[in-house]
C-alpha cells in the first residue's frame, strides 16, 4: 500500500529510507506539478532548491524529472541553498512557485518536500490541500529523464546567489557592518547557510568566527540542526571563547535564526522577535503592522501599543504568516520558532537578513546586545520564555484532545485563566499577562507545551500544568 502523504504545517516530511522515498517524493512533486496545471500556473517555470540534507540534490533532481514530464520549466539551484534564497529566486525568475528540499530544522533522519507560491511565500492552507489532494498512486507518476529533460530545455540550473545579494543590499547596509571592527561568532549548523556571513562580512574590520559550517548530513554535536539549546552550546562557547560581540546560528535551511549576546547566554526567539521589532520600529523608523503567530511573545503587543502599529495574530506556521502579511503589508511578520520575515523583502523566514539587522542594530545603537535586551525590558518589562517538546502514544491523541477540549481551568499554577484561545491548540491567558500554550507539532510526532510569563521562577510550574491538563503527567 502507498504511503498517505499528509500535508503539515509547511509541507510535508517524512523518515529517510521509510516514507522518505524517491517514490513519495515523485508522487508530492507530481501532485504539485497538477496543481499547477490546474490553477493555470504553467508558462513561468518552477524553482527548485534544496538543503543540505542526506542526498537532497538527488531528490531535487527526482522532481525536477517529474516537474519537466508535464511540460513546466524546472529552475533548479546549483548548490545546497537557503531557503531565503530559493524563495526570493521565485522574484528573480519570474516562476510560479518553488519545491525546496529540506526538512529545517527537523532531526537527520528526516527529509522534507516544502512549497512556495509565487509571491515567495508559504502556499495558504488551502493550496496544500488542493496539492495533497492531488498525489497519485505511484504506478500514475509521469516523469521523463533528467539528462533528457535538460537536452531538451526544461531544466536550467542556475545560480540564484547574484540576485539575492543584490536584494540584501537594498535592505541593508553592509558596508559599515564590515567595517565596525566586531566579532561575530556564527554556527551554520552544518547547513546551506554555511559561509554566508563570512563572504557578506569579509574584506573589512570585523572578524567573523564560524563552525559547523560545511555540509555533514548528520549534524554531529547538535540533537538537531535548529537554533535552540542545547544545539547553540557550541555557539555559546565559541562566543566566550573568541570574545565575540555577538553571536548568530542559523538552522538546516538557513531560515531561522538564534542568537546569543556578548556574555554568551542565549537570546530565545521570543526575545529576538521584539528585538527584532523594537530595532524596526526604533532604529530604521519603519511603520505598519506586526503578524505574530498565537505561541510568539506578547511583547509584540506591548510595542505595537507603545509605538501606535497594529498586531495581528495568526496561527501556527508561514502558510497562515505569510498570507497574513501579504494581506496587512505587514512590517514585519513572524513565528515562535525563530522565523522572521521583512517588509520590502519576501514574505518568508529569513535567518539571514535577520542576522544583519541584528549585527545592524548593535552597530548603529553601539549597545551590546545584552544592553538591548534591558533596553527593550525597559520598555515591555521583562518576560521570561521556555518550551517542552514531549512525545506522546499516537493512540492517545483522540483522548488528549477531548481531555483538553473539555477542560475549562480557571485558574493555572496559581494564576487566574482571563481567556482560553482556541485557534491553534490550546492557548490559556494569564493574569499576569503570561500564556500557556498546548499544541500538537505539524512537523513532529510531538506534543509543544509554552509558556511565557512575568514571572521568572514560575515557567516551570505553568509548564507541569499543562502536561497535568493534557494528561501526561
Amino acid at each position: 500500500m502507498a504511503t498517505q502523504i499528509k500535508f503539515g504545517t509547511d509541507g510535508w516530511r517524512g523518515i529517510i529510507a521509510e516514507d522518505y522515498t524517491f517514490e513519495n517524493v515523485r508522487r508530492c512533486a507530481h501532485g504539485m506539478a497538477q496543481y499547477l496545471i490546474a490553477t493555470n500556473q504553467t508558462t513561468r517555470g518552477l524553482v527548485i532548491g534544496y538543503d543540505t540534507r542526506f542526498e537532497a540534490e538527488l531528490f531535487a533532481q527526482a522532481v525536477a524529472e517529474v516537474i519537466a514530464a508535464h511540460g513546466i520549466k524546472v529552475y533548479l539551484v546549483d548548490r545546497p541553498t537557503p531557503t531565503p534564497v530559493i524563495s526570493y529566486a521565485i522574484l528573480a525568475q519570474n516562476a510560479h512557485g518553488a519545491v525546496n528540499l529540506t526538512s529545517s530544522h527537523n532531526p537527520p533522519i528526516w527529509g522534507g518536500f516544502k512549497v512556495r507560491a509565487d509571491y515567495a511565500g508559504a502556499i495558504a492552507p488551502e493550496g496544500l490541500k488542493q496539492i495533497e489532494a492531488l498525489v497519485p498512486p505511484p504506478e500514475a507518476i509521469k516523469r521523463i529523464a533528467f539528462k533528457d529533460a535538460q537536452a531538451q530545455g526544461l531544466v536550467q540550473i542556475f545560480d540564484p546567489k547574484p540576485a539575492f545579494l543584490t536584494q540584501l543590499a537594498k535592505l541593508v547596509n553592509i558596508e559599515p557592518l564590515r567595517q565596525a571592527g566586531l566579532t561575530v561568532a556564527v554556527d551554520s549548523m552544518w547547513g546551506a547557510g554555511m559561509g554566508w556571513f563570512q563572504e557578506l562580512l569579509a574584506g573589512g574590520a570585523t572578524r567573523v568566527v564560524e563552525i559547523h559550517n560545511h555540509r555533514n548530513p548528520s549534524f554531529p554535536e547538535m540533537n538537531n540542526p535548529e537554533p535552540i539549546p542545547p544545539n547553540v552550546n557550541g555557539l555559546m562557547e565559541l562566543v566566550k571563547r573568541e570574545h565575540a560581540d555577538l553571536g548568530i546560528a542559523t538552522d538546516g535551511d538557513a531560515d531561522r535564526i538564534g542568537g546569543a549576546t556578548e556574555k554568551g547566554v542565549f537570546i530565545n526567539q521570543l526575545q529576538m522577535y521584539a528585538l527584532l521589532a523594537l530595532y524596526l520600529l526604533q532604529v530604521r523608523g519603519w511603520r505598519g503592522a506586526i503578524v505574530k503567530t498565537l505561541n510568539t511573545t506578547a511583547m509584540l503587543d506591548k510595542l505595537g501599543a507603545r509605538f501606535n502599529v497594529p498586531v495581528y495574530e495568526t496561527g501556527v506556521g508561514f502558510k497562515y504568516v505569510a498570507p497574513k502579511i501579504l494581506e496587512t503589508n505587514a512590517m514585519i511578520g513572524g513565528e515562535e520558532s525563530g522565523g522572521y520575515a521583512f517588509q520590502g523583502h519576501i514574505p518568508e523566514r529569513d535567518g539571514i537578513v535577520a542576522g544583519l539587522f541584528l549585527l545592524d542594530f548593535v552597530v548603529q545603537t553601539g549597545k551590546t546586545p545584552s544592553q538591548l535586551l534591558d533596553q527593550l525590558f525597559a520598555l515591555v518589562g521583562p518576560h521570561y520564555y521556555e518550551r517542552i517538546d514531549t512525545d506522546f502514544p499516537e493512540v492517545r491523541r483522540g483522548e488528549i484532545v477531548a481531555r483538553l477540549q473539555a477542560a475549562q481551568p480557571s485558574t493555572i499554577a496559581g494564576f487566574k485563566v482571563t481567556g482560553i484561545n482556541l485557534m491553534d491548540g490550546f492557548k490559556y491567558l494569564l493574569d499576569d499577562g503570561g500564556w500557556l500554550c498546548i499544541r500538537f507539532s505539524g512537523t513532529e510526532p510531538i506534543m509543544r507545551f509554552y509558556v511565557e510569563t512575568t514571572h521568572a521562577d514560575r515557567r516551570r510550574d505553568i509548564l507541569d500544568a499543562g502536561l497535568k491538563l493534557a494528561g501526561l503527567r
